[in-house]
Order: structure tokens, then C-alpha cells, then sequence
């Protein structure tokens, strides 16, 4: 892995549920791990958890198996990344944790749907790799709703506790939904969107785990 940076001086790895993450080598085995996880439902209301309360508590949804994928990253060498994937106000957004491999980008990515996964470090640049979420995105009436993506939201420089902390990370979120994003497509180009398929709006309905 590319971008090699040193972890910092952090009671991590005597942390027996937060070690393991030391003993995922590569972004494959990192996605692996986290799609052993089961989902995080929410059923007793919104979460924004650490990776420590994460573990713990045993599920995650996208930003909690994100930042779980960024911490394992780090204590193996590589930068902390997220990108925010922002959708018009109908829809949701999703944010996955960057990689890079050599030059190329890739993505690691928790979703309980068929689409928005793991994508391979094959991307040229982080527009293209936002681009190849783009037609996964659309609501079942089949509007496509992807609309801009974010910098490397870089996890170092977020001062406050976002490892340890039984504190949910609801100023965290902000930051990341708040950070510099940059547009996918124009007003010309959304006016001009052909809506998905039936068979695409099936296929993005597919679950892995059953609330």
C-alpha cells in the first residue's frame, strides 16, 4: 500500500478488539472483515459509533464500517481517508474509506445492499472512482441521484477522540458532510438522465443481511 505514514503513539494495539485490525495486511482483507459484520439497523435509534464502540457493540452501518476501515489502514501504514458520496436531499449519502495502490485508487466500502462495494485500485483519480458509483445510485422509481463527492477527508486532522470514544461522532459527521465536495455531473447532464431500468431498481434492492 501506497502513502506509507506513521501511526501515532495510541494504546491501540494492547487493545485486544482493536488489535485484530492490526492483523488486516491489505484493503481485500479489511473489506472482508467488515463484511463479516452484520448491519447496524439503528433499531434503537441513530448511532455515529467509534470503532471501539463499533466492535463492540458487533454491527456497523456505512460511516461506522468506514471509520473501523480507517483505523485498520493506519495501523498498517496507510493515510486514513473517507470520501463522502453526496446524493440529492430524496436520497442518502454514503461515504467509503480511500486507498491507493501504487497510483491507482480504490475504495473500501460497508453497505447491506448488492451495490456500492469494494471497488479495486483501478482508478486513475478519485473523480473516476466516484464516477463508478454513479449509475448504482438511483431510487426505485429509478432516478439517478449521485451528485458530487469530497476531498480525502484525512482522519489525522481531526483533533477529537474518534477511536475510542463512547461519545457518538455526530460533530464528525458533520465535518466530513461540511468538507470540500466536487460536482459529478451539471445541470445539463441531470437534465438529460435516463432513469434506471427495472432490472437495475431489482438488483439494487438485494440485501445481505435481513433487519
Amino acid at each position: 500500500m501506497a502513502n506509507r505514514t506513521r501511526f501515532p503513539s495510541l494504546d491501540i494495539r494492547s487493545h485486544p478488539r482493536l488489535n485484530q485490525l492490526s492483523r488486516l495486511k491489505s484493503p481485500q482483507k479489511v473489506q472482508d472483515f467488515l463484511d463479516s459484520l452484520p448491519i447496524n439497523f439503528e433499531k434503537r435509534g441513530e448511532t455515529c459509533s467509534s470503532p471501539l464502540a463499533s466492535l463492540e457493540r458487533g454491527t456497523v452501518h456505512c460511516l461506522e464500517g468506514a471509520l473501523l476501515a480507517c483505523l485498520a489502514l493506519w495501523m498498517n501504514g496507510s493515510p486514513p481517508l473517507i470520501m463522502d458520496l453526496k446524493t440529492t436531499d430524496d436520497d442518502v449519502d454514503h461515504v467509503v474509506t480511500l486507498f491507493r495502490f501504487r497510483r491507482h485508487w480504490g475504495a473500501i466500502s460497508k453497505t447491506n445492499h448488492g451495490v456500492l462495494r469494494f471497488r479495486e485500485p483501478i482508478f486513475r483519480d478519485l473523480r473516476e472512482l466516484a464516477a463508478s458509483y454513479f449509475h448504482e445510485y438511483s431510487l426505485p422509481d429509478g432516478r439517478k441521484t449521485l451528485r458530487s463527492y469530497s476531498a480525502p477527508f484525512d482522519l489525522r486532522r481531526y483533533r477529537d477522540d474518534w477511536v475510542f470514544t463512547a461519545e457518538p461522532l455526530w460533530a464528525l459527521e458533520r465535518q466530513i458532510d461540511q468538507s470540500r465536495h466536487f460536482n459529478l455531473v451539471n445541470r445539463g447532464q441531470i437534465a438529460r438522465l435516463r432513469r434506471a431500468s427495472p432490472i437495475e431498481v431489482r438488483a439494487g434492492k438485494l440485501v445481505e443481511w435481513r433487519g
